[in-house]
């Protein structure tokens, strides 16, 4: 059981390492997606608070100004300075940033000091790159954008597996148009992930959150050890506490 919790990180939250069996595995890529608003900032900054009263350094990455120093702040109590401390933060305004953010964390990474890597919002800048790609119709522009997504996914792989550094990353989502016909016909709208199958590739432990009027789920989707099942939540001032179990 000793080692078994060594492969994981606490997710900051009693009721998420519960359903987490521990929390997040270290050697992969955990991906949180969901839309605008289900709670994926709030996972990341719980686990991170976590790491960093433990004197870990933890790499953020926010591509979507969604990190809240008094959210943190309200997470972290007394030891709110210590935390902020431990964070190295990088905000990337581009997806040539970002590029650059990834040689940054390269060179953090050779000082052994990094005890989680965040990337809140990994197709945010790719997703606004690809459209003035799709707009400009330009094939070897388009390649070269999911080339770049692509290395960075199996930087971050390569790094979790080889160094024992746990990697979150949270995501965006889009549904299908339906047509007037599946409209009528009362057919639902499928949500993906943006980069898709890229993402999906790369991560071992894939994590959707809802908020269906003002009831917030979480289901996990994809584990190495652990089957599909789903966690009703709520956030509160001091983090995320469970609602019910779901089957």
């Amino acid at each position: 059981m000793e080692i078994e919790k060594e492969r994981k990180i606490s997710a900051g939250s009693y009721d998420l390492n519960r359903f987490l069996y521990g929390g997040y595995e270290k050697d992969i890529i955990t991906t949180i997606y969901g839309a605008a608003g289900t709670g994926k900032t709030n996972f990341c900054l719980l686990t991170s608070v976590s790491l960093a009263k433990k004197n870990k350094k933890v790499m953020f990455i926010d591509t979507e100004g969604g990190f809240s120093v008094e959210r943190v702040k309200q997470l972290s109590g007394e030891e709110y300075e210590k935390v902020l401390g431990n964070i190295i933060l990088l905000k990337p305004v581009s997806f040539d940033e970002q590029e650059e953010a990834f040689s940054k964390l390269l060179r953090e990474i050779k000082k052994d000091e990094i005890g989680l890597i965040v990337v809140d919002g990994m197709t945010m800048l790719y997703r606004l790159e690809l459209a003035e790609a799709i707009k400009e119709k330009s094939e070897s522009r388009i390649r070269e954008i999911n080339s770049k997504l692509a290395k960075q996914l199996r930087t971050l792989a390569e790094i979790a597996r080889t160094r024992n550094i746990p990697v979150i990353v949270t995501n965006q989502v889009y549904s299908e148009f339906l047509s007037e016909e599946d409209f009528k016909a009362g057919k639902q709208r499928e949500i993906h992930m943006v980069g898709g199958d890229l993402l999906k590739y790369w991560s071992k432990c894939l994590l959707e959150l809802k908020n269906e009027k003002g009831k917030r789920k979480l289901i996990l989707r994809k584990h190495r050890s652990l089957p599909e099942k789903s966690l009703e939540f709520e956030i509160i001032s001091s983090g995320v506490r469970k609602r019910g179990w779901l089957a």
